[in-house]
Protein backbone atom coordinates (compact mmCIF):
# COMPACT_ATOMS: atom_id res chain seq x y z
CA UNK A 1 0.00 0.00 0.00
CA UNK A 2 2.67 2.54 0.88
CA UNK A 3 4.67 1.87 -2.38
CA UNK A 4 1.08 2.44 -4.19
CA UNK A 5 0.89 6.09 -2.29
CA UNK A 6 4.85 6.76 -3.26
CA UNK A 7 4.01 6.04 -7.02
CA UNK A 8 0.53 8.01 -7.24
CA UNK A 9 2.60 11.03 -5.43
CA UNK A 10 5.09 11.41 -7.57
CA UNK A 11 3.61 12.53 -10.46
CA UNK A 12 2.00 14.92 -8.17
CA UNK A 13 5.03 16.12 -6.70
CA UNK A 14 6.73 16.65 -9.66
CA UNK A 15 3.39 18.50 -11.57
CA UNK A 16 3.68 21.08 -8.32
CA UNK A 17 7.51 21.21 -8.17
CA UNK A 18 6.56 22.66 -11.74
CA UNK A 19 3.82 24.79 -11.08
CA UNK A 20 6.16 26.31 -8.22
CA UNK A 21 8.62 27.06 -10.78
CA UNK A 22 6.22 28.65 -13.29
CA UNK A 23 4.60 30.52 -9.93
CA UNK A 24 8.17 31.86 -8.83
CA UNK A 25 8.80 32.82 -12.90
CA UNK A 26 5.60 34.29 -13.39
CA UNK A 27 5.83 37.63 -11.17
CA UNK A 28 9.11 38.24 -13.07
CA UNK A 29 7.63 37.87 -16.39
CA UNK A 30 5.17 40.35 -15.32
CA UNK A 31 7.76 42.48 -14.63
CA UNK A 32 9.06 42.88 -17.71
CA UNK A 33 8.26 46.45 -18.77
CA UNK A 34 8.78 47.71 -22.87
CA UNK A 35 10.71 50.66 -23.28
CA UNK A 36 9.54 53.95 -22.33
CA UNK A 37 9.68 55.05 -25.60
CA UNK A 38 6.76 51.98 -26.24
CA UNK A 39 4.91 54.07 -22.97
CA UNK A 40 2.34 56.62 -24.95
CA UNK A 41 1.28 58.31 -21.89
CA UNK A 42 5.22 58.75 -21.31
CA UNK A 43 7.02 59.30 -24.39
CA UNK A 44 4.22 61.50 -26.18
CA UNK A 45 4.34 64.14 -23.32
CA UNK A 46 7.84 63.61 -23.08
CA UNK A 47 8.16 64.44 -26.92
CA UNK A 48 5.84 67.83 -26.52
CA UNK A 49 8.19 68.95 -23.84
CA UNK A 50 11.00 68.50 -25.75
CA UNK A 51 9.82 70.23 -28.85
CA UNK A 52 8.21 73.41 -26.99
CA UNK A 53 11.80 73.87 -25.09
CA UNK A 54 13.44 73.08 -29.04
CA UNK A 55 11.33 75.68 -30.70
CA UNK A 56 11.49 78.43 -27.37
CA UNK A 57 15.12 78.00 -27.93
CA UNK A 58 14.85 78.87 -31.60
CA UNK A 59 12.39 80.75 -32.23
CA UNK A 60 12.65 84.41 -30.98
CA UNK A 61 9.05 85.63 -30.95
CA UNK A 62 8.23 82.78 -28.84
CA UNK A 63 9.20 82.26 -25.41
CA UNK A 64 8.00 78.95 -22.95
CA UNK A 65 6.02 78.21 -20.31
CA UNK A 66 9.01 76.69 -18.52
CA UNK A 67 6.92 75.80 -15.10
CA UNK A 68 4.23 74.34 -16.89
CA UNK A 69 6.73 71.91 -18.63
CA UNK A 70 9.06 70.94 -15.61
CA UNK A 71 5.39 69.97 -14.14
CA UNK A 72 4.49 67.86 -16.85
CA UNK A 73 7.92 66.16 -16.34
CA UNK A 74 7.42 65.65 -12.85
CA UNK A 75 4.26 64.43 -13.81
CA UNK A 76 5.53 61.89 -15.99
CA UNK A 77 8.19 60.85 -13.57
CA UNK A 78 5.66 60.15 -11.22
CA UNK A 79 3.75 58.25 -13.85
CA UNK A 80 6.68 56.04 -14.90
CA UNK A 81 7.39 55.81 -11.20
CA UNK A 82 3.55 54.48 -10.96
CA UNK A 83 4.26 51.92 -13.58
CA UNK A 84 7.03 50.33 -12.29
CA UNK A 85 10.15 51.97 -13.74
CA UNK A 86 12.55 52.97 -11.33
CA UNK A 87 14.36 56.94 -11.01
CA UNK A 88 17.35 54.95 -12.44
CA UNK A 89 15.57 53.83 -15.54
CA UNK A 90 13.72 57.08 -16.15
CA UNK A 91 17.01 58.67 -15.86
CA UNK A 92 19.12 56.39 -18.36
CA UNK A 93 16.12 57.00 -20.84
CA UNK A 94 16.05 60.59 -20.91
CA UNK A 95 19.63 61.12 -21.21
CA UNK A 96 19.88 58.60 -23.99
CA UNK A 97 22.06 59.55 -26.77
CA UNK A 98 20.10 56.93 -29.04
CA UNK A 99 16.65 58.35 -27.48
CA UNK A 100 17.72 62.26 -27.72
CA UNK A 101 18.50 61.48 -31.32
CA UNK A 102 15.48 59.58 -32.19
CA UNK A 103 13.41 62.40 -30.73
CA UNK A 104 15.20 64.74 -32.91
CA UNK A 105 14.71 63.17 -36.16
CA UNK A 106 10.97 62.65 -35.13
CA UNK A 107 10.85 66.57 -34.44
CA UNK A 108 12.81 67.71 -37.33
CA UNK A 109 10.65 65.60 -39.93
CA UNK A 110 7.30 67.32 -38.17
CA UNK A 111 9.04 70.54 -38.40
CA UNK A 112 10.25 69.81 -42.35
CA UNK A 113 6.02 70.38 -43.14
CA UNK A 114 6.59 74.42 -42.21
CA UNK A 115 9.56 75.35 -44.12
CA UNK A 116 13.03 74.81 -43.86
CA UNK A 117 14.55 73.62 -40.50
CA UNK A 118 17.53 75.55 -40.82
CA UNK A 119 15.67 78.86 -40.71
CA UNK A 120 14.18 79.41 -37.23
CA UNK A 121 10.94 81.07 -38.40
CA UNK A 122 10.43 77.35 -39.10
CA UNK A 123 10.01 77.14 -35.85
CA UNK A 124 8.21 80.17 -34.51
CA UNK A 125 5.54 79.01 -38.07
CA UNK A 126 5.41 75.16 -36.03
CA UNK A 127 4.73 77.19 -32.92
CA UNK A 128 2.37 79.41 -33.38
CA UNK A 129 0.75 76.52 -35.19
CA UNK A 130 0.45 74.21 -32.06
CA UNK A 131 -0.36 77.16 -29.61
CA UNK A 132 -3.34 78.33 -31.96
CA UNK A 133 -4.60 74.58 -32.02
CA UNK A 134 -3.95 74.22 -28.70
CA UNK A 135 -1.96 71.22 -28.53
CA UNK A 136 0.30 69.56 -25.81
CA UNK A 137 3.15 71.46 -27.60
CA UNK A 138 1.21 74.83 -27.93
CA UNK A 139 0.05 74.50 -23.85
CA UNK A 140 4.27 75.04 -23.10
CA UNK A 141 4.62 77.94 -25.45
CA UNK A 142 3.22 81.46 -26.13
CA UNK A 143 4.03 84.50 -27.72
CA UNK A 144 6.66 87.05 -26.67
Amino acid sequence: MQSTFRTAARPLGRALAIFACVAAAAPGMALAKPSLRDVPEIEDPLFAVAVANEIREVCPSISGRVTKGIGVLWNLRARANELGYTDDEIRAYVKSPEEKARMRAKGMEILADYGPVSDPQTYCAYGRAEIAKGSAIGALLKEK
